[in-house]
């Protein structure tokens, strides 16, 4: 058995979309009163009345000008319910619904929904005290407080006011019976309810209570039909989805499937330019009713996750609209990546070998001073990124964000060390030290192996190894900070040397933990055979050179590295 279902319409903007959807209500035989707000434009106004007076079932109430969170629309809903009651008795059903609501399904399946849940109102109705959804601080304040102004008109005398009650402890009492709830104002009201909310002896009363409280449109029908339903159903059957802020996402065109997978009777808010979705849901509708339930949960997740992502961002995307707070960034990069410190000094051809053993990009110095060294050694880059020092210098987090965020999908790897850039060199190896994405792998020393074989005035030479010892060493003291999250692993040269199979194995596996063959060829490790040589020249000529380990004056060079 079906209801006969009325509907009640605020409309302030997008009057030909309003028109379309009254005009979708009284085609299925519903009553409509609109309540167009006084700030229209007479000649809209009168275009809109116009569009519909072939409609015998389309009336207009008395006008308010309304304003966001005042008692205005309360009084538009109040003037276009009475028209309403008055005008149609065998109305069951009173729908409120605004100019920007757009039925999903035929208003007869909402009408015999409704006749299946005789005597039941439908409209969200939470005790204020148990509200975890309001926005702004101001839950039980609305109720306890005075809010003579319109919050978006003055908003700098709004909240002084605010500040002001809360120094002097103002309370103020609410009337009795009433105990406040709070909720949407798109219900759905029996006419038993709603005739007893509007005839109430004590109506003057309540009103003058709730004039002065924030957003009653919100409070005051939810908190007087508590008084006179005799079955609540505390939600609305108006789909309408908010983002962290409290702000109603926009249904636009490309929404369509998600609504019709919801299966709710009317949706809001629909952006005016919506032509698809109108066009769809106002067609005439052939076939048998359905009987589906609304089901607005089908697509919660979708809007939890949007949610989610515009107050997170996504792991190693930095938009300029909306940069991060430093080191509260949602994932600093987004995939994993390796780094390695004097492995391509060590190894012959290491980028190489890494690159055909473990199916990765690896790159050279990607920090070097005089260019980016991108895998094959490219002049441009994934993602449009260039090996200018200049432009890469400019932000180098960015770079390297940038570079990880276009390659998704492919491990990148890449060496960084004591020689590199010296204008952002700290700064580049906190940020990948405290990213849990970086994997940081370091031969400390293993910078003196190119000075060992470099040819000039070994007092440039000493000079220059001491520089590149002491960088080394403040980079150390980085990787060994307690604020480390990526995976860092140090060996001294010395102690690398013993087995450089072990290391390399450990590394394989982390760099391609899916790869079903074991690592069986290493890499052809440089001629070391003069090193020790070298280290007590530099000892001579009065530096000490620490960070290669205890390596012997003359090493034995292994046939074979074990692997």
């Amino acid at each position: 058995m079906s209801a006969r279902l009325g509907c009640i319409m605020l409309v302030h903007s997008a009057l030909e979309r309003a028109a379309q959807v009254a005009r979708f209500w009284a085609a299925a035989g519903s009553p409509v009163v609109i309540h167009v707000d006084a700030r229209v434009p007479r000649a809209g106004y009168q275009h809109l009345t116009d569009a519909l007076k072939d409609l015998p079932q389309v009336r207009f109430c008395r006008r308010y000008r309304c304003e966001w969170g005042t008692w205005s629309l309360v009084a538009a809903m109040q003037a276009a319910s009475t028209d309403l009651l008055r005008d149609f008795p065998d109305v069951a059903h009173i729908y409120a619904a605004s100019g920007a609501c757009l039925p999903l399904r035929p208003i007869a399946e909402l009408a015999q929904w409704l006749g299946r849940h005789p005597g039941t109102d439908f409209i969200e109705s939470v005790n204020v005290a148990d509200v975890n959804w309001t926005k702004g601080g101001l839950s039980e304040e609305r109720f306890a407080f005075y809010f003579p102004v319109a919050f978006k008109r003055h908003k700098w005398l709004f909240d002084r006011l605010v500040d002001l009650q809360r120094r002097l402890g103002v309370r103020r009492e609410l009337p009795e019976p009433l105990e406040p709830h709070i909720g949407s104002q798109w219900w759905c009201l029996t006419r038993e309810t709603l005739s007893a909310i509007l005839d109430d002896p004590s109506r003057k009363t309540y009103e003058r209570y709730f004039r002065s409280t924030w957003i009653p449109d919100e409070s005051y029908f939810q908190t007087l039909a508590r008084l006179y339903a005799h079955r609540i159903e505390s939600r609305s059957l108006t789909l309408g989805k908010f983002d962290h802020q409290g702000r109603p996402h926009v249904f636009y065109d490309d929404h369509l499937q998600l609504l019709r997978r919801s299966n709710c009777f009317v949706a809001r808010k629909i952006w005016p330019g919506a032509e698809r979705l109108y066009r769809h849901f106002l067609a005439p509708q052939e076939g048998a009713l359905s009987q589906a339930e609304p089901q607005p949960s089908r697509i919660d997740r979708h809007f939890a996750r949007a949610t989610l992502q515009r107050v997170r961002g996504r792991p190693g995307l930095y938009m300029a609209s909306r940069f991060p707070v430093k080191d509260r960034e949602n994932g600093k990069t987004a995939e994993p990546y390796s780094v390695f410190q004097g492995f391509t000094e060590v190894f012959e051809d290491f980028e190489g070998w890494l690159a055909a053993v473990a199916n990765c990009r690896v790159h050279g110095h990607l920090f070097a001073p005089h260019k980016a060294e991108f895998a094959g050694r490219g002049k441009v880059f994934a993602g449009g990124l260039s090996d200018n020092a200049t432009l890469r210098d400019y932000n180098p987090r960015a770079f390297l964000t940038n570079l990880l965020w276009a390659t998704r999908g492919e491990r990148q790897c890449f060496q960084f060390g004591p020689a590199d850039t010296t204008g952002l060199r700290h700064d580049l190896l906190w940020f990948m030290a405290t990213d849990s994405n970086a994997q940081i792998s370091v031969i400390t020393g293993a910078w003196a192996v190119p000075l060992s074989r470099a040819d000039g005035d070994m007092g440039a030479i000493r000079r220059e190894a001491a520089r590149l010892q002491r960088i080394e060493t403040e980079m150390l003291e980085i990787l060994r900070s307690p604020w480390v999250r990526a995976r860092v692993r140090i060996w001294t040269l010395a102690e690398f040397l013993e087995n450089p199979g072990e290391p390399l194995h450990t590394l394989f596996d982390e760099i391609a933990p899916h790869q079903q063959a074991r690592l069986i060829r290493i890499p052809e490790l440089v001629d070391l055979s003069d090193f020790g040589g070298f280290l007590q020249e530099l000892r001579n000529r009065g530096m000490q050179p620490v960070l290669m380990g205890d390596f012997p004056m003359n090493p034995p060079r292994p046939d074979r590295i074990k692997v």
